[in-house]
């Protein structure tokens, strides 16, 4: 069983989301920036979070995600099923057809492997990872840095001409004199 970008990248932008949410509604855009996950990538997660009411969304300037409850209500198990992340260790997906009819010799271990991981998955909630890194020493800034390029080229204003734009324009000039 291995868990996927899908997971772990769903996992991380709701811990990122936890860390900033007491400022107000969180973007995506600042959430991809953030931990290099690509914007559409997250548009897809989070539209999966919403639909299971894991986030909410502010639509308009100063909008952004939220979490839906509260931190200690949400664990990364519901994260994962909630963005179709399968649980499953199984080669059938549970449905002991392994071997065409009937189970493999290892069905149950892998079934019991399934339950453990799926206990584990939901007594670690998504307070104790902000937790986790908050005791690490994680800086959170209120708002992104914006960003301001500096031009190493002196600007120069446009050389403005004073003459004809056009053939047409030219000829005018010249029958008006």
């Amino acid at each position: 069983m291995r868990l996927t970008t899908k997971g772990r990248f769903a996992v991380t932008a709701m811990i990122d989301l936890a860390l900033r949410q007491n400022s107000g509604p969180v973007t995506l855009a600042a959430i991809s920036q953030r931990q290099q996950i690509s914007l559409s990538y997250l548009e897809q997660l989070f539209g999966k979070l919403r639909r299971h009411e894991l986030v909410e969304s502010t639509r308009g300037p100063g909008g952004g995600y939220t979490l839906a409850r509260k931190a200690g209500s949400i664990t990364v198990a519901d994260i994962i099923v909630s963005v179709d992340e399968p649980i499953d260790a199984t080669q059938c997906g549970g449905s002991e057809n392994c071997m065409g009819g009937g189970k493999c010799m290892t069905h149950d271990l892998w079934t019991a492997l399934n339950q453990r991981v799926v206990e584990f998955l939901d007594s670690v909630t998504l307070q104790k990872l902000v937790d986790e890194q908050l005791a690490r020493g994680i800086r959170i800034e209120d708002r992104p840095a914006t960003r301001r390029a500096i031009s190493t080229v002196p600007v120069v204003k446009p050389i403005r001409v004073n003459a004809p734009n056009s053939v047409f324009a030219l000829g005018s000039a010249a029958f008006a004199k």
